[in-house]
């Protein structure tokens, strides 16, 4: 009988993972999904913002079927909202959206109004990060659509490596894409992206904390702007 990935212990996984990361660093984003569908079957998730559509695109094309999961925080803006509306009845992914354990009502009757102002990461880590992992629980490998060149803190990420507090296998598929190259695929493939990208938003979070960014400027910069904050706790 062959033993499929997702019976393999965690240290098996682990060194999988970085053989892997090692095997296919300077291979098509396709193809790096397209082997994870291969290697993890059911087991294996795409979790999306839908700041990252070509992902979803991607994933879609490599491995039909495969589960999505969307954090919907109770603040995104509309557009984001559409775009997941879209991608669920259009492509071929199933799509889940996950809830946060309060409303932002509950939320803003327990610890004040506009949280994400006073104290973002606990914002984000109640209705952005225990979402996540709860979406998560039930796979042994997720993607991701993180780039390299995205931020200072993403240099070093792997294609395929291992996610330690998790315990699964995180793929990176676009880790080593440039703007240019994500630019050149959604025009040749005719992605469809958020509107938003329309107006100026280059990397695109919830409503209250994200804002368009001027030509030149950094992508990032319109994440939290003002603020020490650069990251929201998915991937730390």
């Amino acid at each position: 009988m062959t033993t499929t990935a997702t019976e393999l212990s965690t240290q098996d996984l682990r060194d999988l993972a970085e053989q892997a990361g090692r095997d296919l660093e300077g291979a098509h984003p396709v193809e790096i999904l397209a082997w994870a569908a291969r290697t993890f079957g059911s087991d294996l998730v795409v979790a999306s913002s839908m700041g990252d559509e070509i992902l979803v695109h991607m994933a879609a094309e490599a491995a039909p079927g495969v589960d999505v999961i969307f954090l919907d925080t109770g603040y995104h803006f509309a557009e984001t909202l559409g775009t997941r509306d879209y991608y669920a009845e259009f492509t071929n992914v199933s799509l889940r959206t996950i809830l946060p354990l309060t409303t932002v009502e509950q939320q803003d009757a327990e610890h004040g109004p506009r949280l994400h102002d006073r104290d973002p990461n606990l914002c984000c880590a109640m209705r952005k990060v225990e979402p996540l992992e709860r979406g998560l629980a039930p796979y042994t490998a997720w993607v991701t659509g993180m780039r390299r060149e995205d931020a200072p803190t993403r240099t070093d990420i792997a294609v395929v490596g291992w996610d330690e507090k998790r315990g699964k296998v995180k793929l990176n598929p676009l880790a080593a894409w440039t703007q240019a190259d994500v630019d050149a695929y959604v025009e040749a493939n005719h992605v469809v992206l958020n509107p938003l990208r329309q107006i100026g938003y280059a990397s695109i979070g919830c409503g209250p904390c994200t804002r368009a960014v001027a030509p030149g400027e950094d992508p990032r910069a319109g994440r939290w702007s003002g603020t020490s904050k650069t990251e929201c706790g998915l991937h730390t």
